[in-house]
C-alpha cells in the first residue's frame, strides 16, 4: 500500500484534482486506488500528527486511523488532498515559502510510518502566487495586512520552490515527489490526473475536462471534442498540441490571463520573478526524487 498526499499548494488547483477524484471512485477502486471524503481525514491527521509530537504511530494507531478513514478493508493506493498539508494559508509565505513544509510533511507521514508515502503538488509563478496568497490573508492575521508586512523580512528574488521540494525531501528521504506547474495545467492535466492516481494506462475518468471548461468557450470545447472524435489522438504530445491550439482561439480571456496587483511592483518586477521560476524548474527537474511534468 502506498498514501498519495497532494499537497496543494495554494492558489493552484482549488480541488479540481479531489472532485475529479471523487466522481471516479468507483472506477479507482476497481483498481484498489481508494478515495476517501476529506471531511474523514483532513482534522483526523492533523489532530493524530499533533498528538504524537514527531514521533511514530504505533500499529495500533495506525490501524485505528485507517479504519476512521477507509471503508475498504485493504487498498493499493490511498490518496489524500489537501493544500493546508504544508501550512494553512496565513504562513503560506512567512520568512520563506512554507518553510515548515519538511516538519509538517513528516509530522503526516509519521502517521503511518510503516507505509510508503509519496508527495505530489502544483507550483505557481511567484509573479502570481504572491499576490494571491497576500489577498486571501487579508483579514486573517488580525485585520488587512500591507504588502510591507507580508513581504517584511523576505527578499521575493530569493523565494524559491526548490527550497520547498528540498525540505520535504530531506525530512522524508525515501518518498518522490511529482511536481507541476499550474500554469501548464490546461497542457498536462491528464497527465497529472494519472500520476496522482496511479490508475492504470486507459483509465477512463469522467469530468477529466472539467478545467478546460472553465477557461474555453463552450463552442470552442463542443468543436474540439468533435474534431477529437474524428480524429483520434493518440499520443500525449498530440493532445497538447490540439488543445493548444483550441485554446489559441476558444480561450476565455479572464480566465486564462493572470492579473498580478502588488503595490509597489513594476513590470521589471514580474518580468524577474518569472525568470527566476524558470530556472527553479529547470533546476529542480535534475532533483534525484523529482519527477516534474511539463509540457
Amino acid at each position: 500500500m502506498r498514501i498519495v498526499y497532494h499537497l496543494g499548494a495554494h492558489c493552484t488547483d482549488e480541488e479540481r484534482l479531489l472532485r475529479c477524484f471523487l466522481k471516479n471512485r468507483g472506477v479507482l477502486a476497481e483498481q484498489g486506488i481508494v478515495v476517501p471524503g476529506p471531511t474523514r481525514y483532513r482534522n483526523l491527521l492533523r489532530d493524530t500528527a499533533i498528538a504524537l509530537k514527531g514521533k511514530p504511530a504505533t500499529i495500533e494507531t495506525q490501524a485505528l486511523v485507517l479504519e476512521q478513514i477507509m471503508e475498504e478493508d485493504r487498498a493499493e493506493r490511498l490518496i489524500l488532498s489537501w493544500d493546508n498539508f504544508l501550512a494553512f494559508i496565513p504562513w503560506a509565505v512567512d520568512g520563506a515559502l512554507y518553510p515548515s513544509a519538511g516538519p509538517r510533511t513528516r509530522a503526516f507521514a509519521q502517521v503511518f510510518p510503516q507505509i510508503e508515502a509519496e508527495f505530489h503538488m502544483g507550483l505557481r509563478n511567484p509573479a502570481s502566487f504572491l499576490p494571491q496568497v497576500f489577498h486571501r490573508q487579508k483579514g486573517i492575521k488580525g485585520g488587512k495586512p500591507t504588502v510591507e508586512a507580508f513581504t517584511a523580512g523576505i527578499d521575493i528574488f530569493d523565494l524559491r520552490w526548490s527550497d520547498v521540494v528540498e525540505r520535504i525531501l530531506d525530512a522524508n528521504p525515501e518518498a518522490e515527489i511529482t511536481l507541476w506547474c499550474d500554469e501548464d495545467t490546461p497542457l498536462v492535466w491528464p497527465e497529472v490526473l494519472a500520476a496522482v492516481s496511479g490508475a492504470a494506462p486507459g483509465t477512463v475518468l469522467e469530468d477529466a475536462d472539467a478545467l478546460l471548461s472553465e477557461i474555453m468557450a463552450p463552442e470552442g470545447l463542443e468543436r474540439m471534442r468533435t474534431y477529437e472524435a474524428s480524429h483520434p489522438v493518440t499520443s500525449v504530445a498530440g493532445r497538447r498540441r490540439m488543445v493548444s491550439a483550441f485554446l489559441e482561439k476558444f480561450a476565455i480571456p479572464a480566465k486564462v490571463e493572470q492579473e498580478v496587483e502588488m503595490a509597489g511592483w513594476t513590470e521589471g518586477t514580474i518580468t524577474a520573478l518569472a525568470e527566476i521560476y524558470q530556472q527553479d524548474l529547470a533546476y529542480l527537474a535534475t532533483l534525484p526524487g523529482v519527477t516534474v511534468i511539463r509540457p
